[in-house]
């Protein structure tokens, strides 16, 4: 079984102004674009064409506007995923929003989804709220996620905390939420939120950043004693097993977030196991038409066991019973 883990929508009553053939970006205050609006995020029917021409039995569907949202917000995004759910049996599975900073009523809404609606996971964002992930005020969240047996989707923040050195040339979508990733990364091991939830599962978007590039340089400062900062409050800070412990048994990443380029992968697997990649395609943001996703599914075939491990090997440590 193959499950996009990263497939995105929005529901039509979110989207202000009728974008017909149009693109409708957004900036944030600093003047950076935070997100493309488009007629297709609402158009099902035209992901599920997608998804039988590229052998894609089912998706994982979030929406960035329920990303970190308001409870009002997070609730429609909830109840139009669990139609999707009811409209096309079986081709999608529903995503939990809401606020890890929301308190209690966010925590009732998360509750909902994992009981009422049967949703498997829940999504938020790598930075939030002029907040990062490893903020002492998400303890609560991540208590209740455990209990509640949901994985954690960490998808890049829309809006970044500071996107001011992403001045131009679009970089704080192009880069600056890879940069995010990578730090979230590193803030969940470091701050120890696995150690003291153990049975957490976080799945990490977009090969974690790209993290496989720069992870031998991560290991390396794990060093604390040889940099000089052991014991420092901030800096001298890791958690209680190897880095790449909490990588081999508590992060899944995803495929999506390279505009669906087999080169990616093949980084990535330099330094990440194909057993803990989960497929995904960032449908339809990074990628809008069928014919590329259909060329990825056949380019991580190619990998082989690597790449079938990818497409379906790991669908059950996310979703149980899959």
């Amino acid at each position: 079984m193959i499950v996009d883990f990263q497939h995105h929508f929005t529901p039509r009553e979110l989207i202000k102004q009728d974008p017909g053939d149009r693109l409708i970006v957004h900036f944030d205050e600093n003047g950076a674009p935070s997100y493309t609006i488009h007629s297709l995020l609402y158009d099902l029917d035209e992901h599920i064409r997608m998804m039988d021409t590229a052998g894609i039995d089912a998706a994982f569907l979030t929406s960035a506007a329920g990303m970190c949202a308001s409870l009002e917000v997070s609730k429609l995004c909830n109840e139009k995923a669990k139609q999707a759910e009811r409209d096309y049996p079986g081709r999608f599975i529903g995503a939990a929003h809401a606020h890890p900073l929301g308190g209690r009523d966010a925590m009732r809404e998360l509750n909902r989804c994992a009981q009422e609606l049967g949703f498997p996971g829940v999504v938020i964002t790598s930075e939030m709220d002029g907040k990062f992930i490893d903020a002492p005020e998400l303890e609560p969240f991540w208590a209740e996620a455990e209990k509640l047996g949901l994985f954690v989707f960490v998808h890049p923040a829309l809006k970044l905390n500071y996107s001011q050195q992403f001045d131009g040339y679009d970089t704080a979508r192009s880069v600056g939420r890879e940069f995010s990733l990578v730090m979230a990364t590193i803030r969940l091991i470091n701050s120890g939120v696995f150690d003291r939830h153990p049975n957490l599962t976080v799945h990490m978007a977009h090969l974690g950043g790209g993290l496989a590039g720069v992870i031998a340089r991560v290991r390396g400062y794990q060093d604390k004693k040889f940099w000089g900062v052991e014991g420092n409050a901030k800096h001298g800070r890791k958690a209680e097993k190897d880095f790449d412990y909490y990588i081999n048994n508590n992060i899944l990443f995803d495929s999506a977030g390279f505009c669906c380029a087999i080169g990616a992968v093949n980084a990535a697997l330099a330094e990440i196991s194909a057993e803990r990649i989960v497929f995904a395609t960032d449908y339809p943001q990074e990628v809008r038409a069928r014919e590329p996703v259909r060329d990825f599914v056949k380019a991580l075939r190619a990998l082989g066991k690597p790449g079938e491990q990818i497409l379906s090997g790991n669908v059950s440590k996310l979703i149980k019973g899959k």
